[in-house]
């Protein structure tokens, strides 16, 4: 994860590798230093993706298919028609959502909510991470729905790779009710609350 001060001295660092100020063994020794962090932070979000997936494969049962977040963002950007249910609580709708969805309440909901969903729609849920709306699709597999997915990762990972969410007044927020702090650490692109 990038703090703002890695950044700071990165960026001051590229600053110092183009400036015509320095001399070149200076110039070579920040192009180096600059590689290097680069290298550090990509290395540093690869193992924090990797430790995430391990993450979510240890909660998962994989009864209910996945479905990338870039892959629900190309069923959006072409229009097809999709049910997209966020299964979270009140609280952490309001806090934020991805556009379009419908809220279905994970602590009380019934098979009701979902009756006027037609059977052969394509529906896609998701929650904090996954692991609440995988619960509800096997609900909705048993009712007899054939087209759910989950979205893998959940909101951490639709706000991770840089998706927009909206407010309960649908407007465009960087913030994500992450549950509580101990599950906070998933989301690395956003604000947090809990």
């Amino acid at each position: 994860m990038h703090t703002p001060i890695t950044r700071y001295i990165w960026y001051v660092l590229c600053a110092v590798l183009f400036s015509s100020f320095h001399p070149c063994s200076l110039r070579k020794f920040c192009f180096n230093l600059c590689i290097t962090l680069s290298f550090l932070f990509i290395a540093h979000a690869v193992s924090a993706q990797t430790e995430y997936d391990s993450k979510l494969k240890s909660i998962y049962k994989n009864t209910v298919a996945t479905i990338k977040p870039i892959e629900v963002k190309k069923l959006m950007i072409h229009n097809e028609k999709i049910v997209l249910l966020d299964t979270r609580t009140k609280a952490e709708f309001a806090i934020s959502h991805i556009h379009g969805a419908q809220f279905v309440n994970y602590d009380s909901y019934s098979s009701e909510n979902f009756k006027m969903i037609p059977k052969g729609a394509k529906i896609i849920v998701y929650c904090s991470v996954g692991y609440r709306s995988e619960r509800v699709g096997e609900e909705l597999l048993a009712l007899g729905y054939k087209n759910v997915f989950n979205i893998y990762g959940g909101i951490f990972e639709w706000k991770n790779k840089g998706y927009k969410v909206v407010n309960k007044f649908n407007r465009s927020t960087d913030s994500v009710h992450t549950y509580n702090q101990s599950w906070s650490k998933w989301l690395v692109n956003g604000i947090k609350v809990y």
